[in-house]
């Protein structure tokens, strides 16, 4: 068994779970999601008291037990508070603007580079050059927020690049002379 399947996930009050045979259901105030769990690993609502098992004797399910309770509990961490991963833009000249559903960012290259939102993800620029990717899906924030990293990778050498805030680069070692 594992250690985090064992813990409890606490539902707040203003939640509301449904638990299928393959997918726990969570609406709350912030919105809704539907989580996808393993085969295997069931859930048992008493109360507002969430508990992960493991539904068959298998070897080997032991390792989805914890890793169903983590996705379940971000799904009610989301729909409460949401998630958000920020990032700096840090060069001379690059910097970022919204318009509607499209983020521009201008990185050094010879056009504008055009970045659409997917649905469920909101994202807030401030100063041109810090962004915040928000939303319910830790996943679906996460991802956003690598794939516009991945626009202009950060420099180790010349400190340039869209990075994620407090991210420390570092450098590689240099040859020795031996």
């Amino acid at each position: 068994m594992s250690r985090i399947g064992k813990k409890p996930i606490v539902v707040p009050k203003d939640v509301t779970v449904k638990v299928g045979k393959a997918v726990v259901d969570v609406k709350g105030p912030r919105g809704q999601l539907a989580q996808a769990i393993p085969p295997g690993i069931g859930f048992q609502l008493e109360g507002n008291i969430l508990q992960a098992q493991i539904v068959r004797d298998e070897p080997g399910l032991n390792k989805f037990h914890g890793l169903a309770r983590s996705l379940v509990n971000n799904a009610v961490q989301g729909v409460v508070d949401g998630f958000t991963r920020e990032l700096d833009i840090v060069g001379i000249g690059y910097r970022a603007e919204l318009k509607g559903r499209q983020v521009v960012f201008t990185l050094g290259y010879s056009h504008p580079v055009v970045f659409d939102l997917p649905d469920g993800i909101d994202v807030k620029i401030d100063r041109q050059t810090h962004i915040a990717v928000q939303g319910i899906d830790r996943q679906l924030v996460g991802q956003v927020a690598a794939d516009i990293r991945s626009l202009r990778k950060p420099d180790p050498y010349k400190q340039k690049g869209i990075q994620y805030t407090g991210e420390k680069l570092k450098k590689k070692v240099g040859k020795t002379g031996a």
